[in-house]
């Protein structure tokens, strides 16, 4: 049953982001009004999904303790959130997307797992403090085919077809090993975090990077060097966002300078496996159909929020070919809390038109946990492929912008 969320007007949170932080929120096009948005958003910061973290052999020392259980939000993670969701309530507010009295019908879907659960429902405290919250999920832990169509069987997909697709997004096999060797001093300075000192036998340049064999109904997967990496570099990454001491960081031997550096290994993994259109568009068919809903449908919600994770952020920045980069993380690495936000944008004539943008915390703002109000989290404009209208590269006429998601 399709639930909505009510939305509350004035509060004390909305009212003190409206100033400072807004400087930065892009204005629409020149003649356009921001009429309904739909934005899908990665979860808040989480502990790594399993205890331990990753195999024996890739460190020489146990990992950090958490406060939560293995890949739940952590409250550090829920204020993250709630930031976000003052400061989006600011924005909209501030473009009379939402009224600032009252109550407004908005839509949350959140996929199963705790951390998306407790993420929407973040979210829309801060986003609604006085009013009542419906969002639609699954009970936790049961499998959910929109966030998860291929694994589910929910959509048609054939793994040989999307092995051919990664590896021609990676130039072969040969592409993959020539991979580790552009990457070989990132691999080296992971290592030496991981194994102080270094040894053959610890670290994550073991084995080196390859696809693994396609299995039936099951997306793409690397193995090897790149694929340890890369759950090595956000396990550190969200260690650092967590607020966790220096010298648990790494075990005190990562900066935020190596963070950012070896984000490229999950923005690397997300580039193969995540964003090739065969598999990206299988990977959404689940979530396609509520953008879509959230920006044609009659009588749609003002605002449609989908709480998901860095897969399907990556998927969709693949079938629209967006590309972003937040502040303390590499190029188009989805970040804890991190949005792509569609906006549904009409003329006088009613007319529409659709613009993307990214928004996020930096990832010294997810740290410190910053206020909004002092320091306005990151938002760019994200041209979406193939599209100009009015004369604006990367707007799309929602009849463009339709074609460019389903093609």
């Amino acid at each position: 049953m399709r639930k909505f969320l009510r939305l509350a007007g004035a509060s004390i949170v909305g009212l003190s982001l409206a100033g400072a932080a807004l400087a930065q929120q892009p204005a629409p096009p020149t003649g356009l009004k921001l009429d309904r948005v739909v934005l899908l958003m990665r979860h808040g910061v989480r502990p790594p999904t399993k205890s331990p973290p990753m195999p024996e052999g890739t460190s020489n020392q146990n990992w950090p303790n958490w406060p939560v259980a293995p890949g739940y939000l952590t409250p550090h993670g829920r204020v993250g959130v709630e930031r976000l969701g003052g400061y989006d309530r600011s924005a909209w507010t501030a473009a009379a997307l939402l009224p600032r009295s009252g109550c407004a019908t908005i839509r949350i879907v959140a996929d199963s797992d705790e951390r998306t659960i407790r993420t929407a429902e973040a979210y829309a405290e801060a986003l609604a403090p006085s009013c009542s919250v419906a969002i639609e999920h699954k009970p936790q832990d049961v499998a959910d085919p929109i966030f998860s169509p291929i694994d589910e069987r929910a959509v048609p997909f054939d793994a040989a077809k999307a092995r051919a697709a990664v590896l021609a997004g990676a130039g072969g096999e040969a592409g993959l090993a020539a991979l580790d060797q552009r990457l070989a001093p990132e691999l080296a300075r992971l290592d030496t975090i991981l194994c102080q000192p270094v040894t053959p036998s610890c670290g994550v340049r073991q084995k080196p990077t390859g696809l693994a064999p396609a299995k039936l109904d099951k997306r793409p997967k690397l193995n090897g060097a790149i694929d340890r990496a890369s759950t090595a570099a956000q396990i550190l990454l969200l260690e650092y966002a967590e607020g966790k001491p220096m010298a648990e960081v790494g075990w005190g031997r990562a900066t935020p300078a190596d963070i950012e550096r070896l984000g490229v290994f999950h923005a690397e993994e997300f580039r193969l496996l995540a964003r090739p259109r065969y598999v990206a568009k299988a990977n959404m068919a689940g979530i396609v159909p509520l953008i879509l809903q959230g920006l044609t449908a009659a009588k749609a919600p003002a605002v449609t929020m989908i709480s998901g994770h860095d897969t399907n952020i990556a998927s969709l920045g693949g079938l629209l070919d967006l590309h972003w980069k937040v502040p303390g993380l590499a190029a188009d690495d989805p970040a804890p809390g991190g949005a792509i936000v569609l906006e549904r944008l009409v003329d006088a004539r009613g007319w529409a038109y659709v613009r993307a943008l990214y928004r996020s915390q930096t990832l010294e703002q997810l740290r410190k946990l910053a206020d909004p109000a002092a320091e306005a989290p990151y938002v760019a404009v994200l041209p979406i492929a193939g599209c100009t209208a009015r004369g604006v590269v990367g707007l799309c006429t929602m009849q463009a912008f339709q074609a460019q998601l389903t093609r």
